[in-house]
């Protein structure tokens, strides 16, 4: 659901996602929504405007948690099952590089623009970080 805070109202309806989304993110022209979906084993990119579904991608074993690059061209996704972080070009929703932890089921990422870092937060307290390239 599109849901207007400052007036408490729905606004329109989105798609039914299959394989429970788990992670929303809007890119910053507010045309396109990504989910991860954790059963799905991947994200998909909606488009706000059409209210559908318009490309998707499989990143790895129950995706959790997505950030995008401040750019907007990537974004990052860490799945927890397969323990890896996989870069997707927003474009065409290919993956560019898919990079394995060392900590156990990833569960939280970050981009810091200044480094232009990736941080991972895994499940049993470690984090990790990752140079984008």
């Amino acid at each position: 659901m599109v849901y207007t805070f400052a007036t408490g109202t729905l606004r329109t309806l989105l798609p039914l996602l299959p394989g429970e989304p788990r992670h929303l993110v809007i890119d910053a022209a507010g045309r396109y929504l990504y989910a991860s979906l954790n059963k799905g084993g991947g994200v998909v990119k909606i488009d706000i405007r059409l209210r559908r579904v318009v490309d998707r991608v499989r990143t790895g074993v129950n995706p959790r948690t997505i950030v995008l690059a401040p750019d907007g061209r990537s974004l990052y996704v860490v799945n927890y099952e397969s323990q890896t972080v996989a870069k997707v070009r927003t474009r065409d929703m290919l993956v560019l590089q898919r990079l394995t932890t060392r900590g156990v089921h990833p569960v939280g990422i970050d981009y810091d623009a200044k480094t232009r870092t990736v941080w991972v937060a895994c499940y049993r307290g470690t984090i990790e970080r990752f140079a984008d390239r």
